[in-house]
């Protein structure tokens, strides 16, 4: 594929400063780009890079017109958003490989009351159980486990070795990566006469529609109803979401976070890597959570916790600033140690001298 800045410009309704021909061939990151690839900065802080990359064409921010004074060698592309007009070029330059078309695997094991619905590809390997629906345009990949009474809706992706247990429920065009358990019991359990009772947990999980589920993360189900992963959520590799959660719209949650049982969350809720959360802890909407967090209260809406326990960014970051001047408060305290004692010495030398001096006006006045 080969396009100029100038066709570039006019698809996207950019403002174009350089070489309307310069051809574009390529894209890439700042730092690896070429003379024939187009790159993107996406905000001031990145500005120097424009000085350092060779890319021949840059996608910049509208807010950042002004601010480019010196002419550059470069063929500059203004508009409202580069990343997300980057990332759409991108996908023409470097399109996805196109699905398969394999049709159901004879080498697949598939239950004879499965419903499945038409244009699927059913890899060899793959294990689909009783009672379950799946509907058109799914991708079933080697090694999935499907258990018996799940429910799958249209265009669903399920890579290798997945595994969901029973009567999973899984939205329309949903992603299922590799690795990835849906419905394994949580961990409950009770201790009664000196030993722990495993609690039964006969509810389920129901990932909404286009929610991604990254690999090796783990989904329990409910004990009783049903663990929640809600529309458009996504969930980064190695996630642990415990029994009972309900995950509202739209949450991003990076890698190795980990949920408590019964967990809830509001709409748009993200948390960074490694961020833990206690049981029965509502996220309010739109909340954000730090890397490392570790949460044991509720978090209200909008608002931005770090830190563990979590607390407000603002009151962490003093937290923070505190404990790095300890090592200084801790050497002037010392000093005003050192000071006082000083002090302290001198005013009994001088307490001293003067019950001397009176002593002696009392042995004139006795004389």
């Amino acid at each position: 594929m080969v396009i100029t800045s100038g066709d570039l410009a006019q698809r996207l309704h950019a403002e174009i400063v350089g070489d309307t021909a310069r051809e574009i061939r390529g894209a890439q990151s700042a730092d690896r780009a070429g003379i024939s690839d187009i790159t993107f900065i996406e905000n001031e802080k990145n500005l120097r890079r424009l000085k350092t990359t060779q890319a021949g064409s840059v996608l910049l921010p509208t807010s950042l017109r002004k601010s480019i004074t010196q002419p550059t060698s470069q063929t500059l592309l203004f508009v409202s958003d580069p990343l997300f007009a980057f990332l759409n070029i991108l996908e023409e330059f470097r399109p996805a490989r196109p699905r398969p078309a394999i049709g159901i695997s004879p080498e697949a094991s598939i239950d004879p009351s499965v419903q499945l619905g038409e244009n699927c590809n059913v890899f060899p390997g793959a294990y689909i159980s009783d009672d379950v629906v799946i509907g058109n345009g799914c991708d079933v990949y080697p090694g999935v486990f499907v258990g018996p009474g799940c429910r799958i809706g249209a265009n669903v992706v399920i890579y290798p070795n997945a595994v969901l247990y029973s009567d999973v429920i899984v939205g329309d065009r949903a992603i299922i990566h590799a690795g990835a358990i849906i419905g394994s019991d949580g961990f409950g359990y009770r201790f009664h006469e000196g030993r722990y009772r495993k609690i039964p947990h006969r509810g389920g999980v129901r990932i909404e529609c286009d929610a991604e589920i990254g690999a090796g993360t783990t989904i329990d189900r409910a004990m009783i109803g049903m663990t929640v992963i809600g529309e458009g959520t996504k969930l980064d590799n190695q996630v642990m979401i415990a029994h009972n959660c309900e995950l509202g719209k739209h949450n991003a949650f990076a890698s190795q976070v980990g949920l408590a049982g019964s967990v809830t969350t509001g709409d748009y809720v993200r948390c960074a890597g490694q961020v833990g959360i206690a049981d029965h802890i509502h996220l309010g909407e739109r909340s954000l959570l730090g890397p490392k967090a570790g949460v044991h209260k509720d978090v209200p809406a909008g608002e931005s916790y770090q830190g563990y326990p979590a607390a407000p960014e603002a009151e962490q970051l003093r937290t923070v600033m505190s404990i790095r001047r300890v090592p200084d408060m801790r050497k002037q305290i010392r000093e005003l140690q050192n000071h006082v004692g000083k002090l302290t010495t001198q005013i009994e030398k001088l307490v001293s001298e003067a019950g001397d001096s009176a002593s002696g006006l009392e042995q004139k006045k006795v004389a």
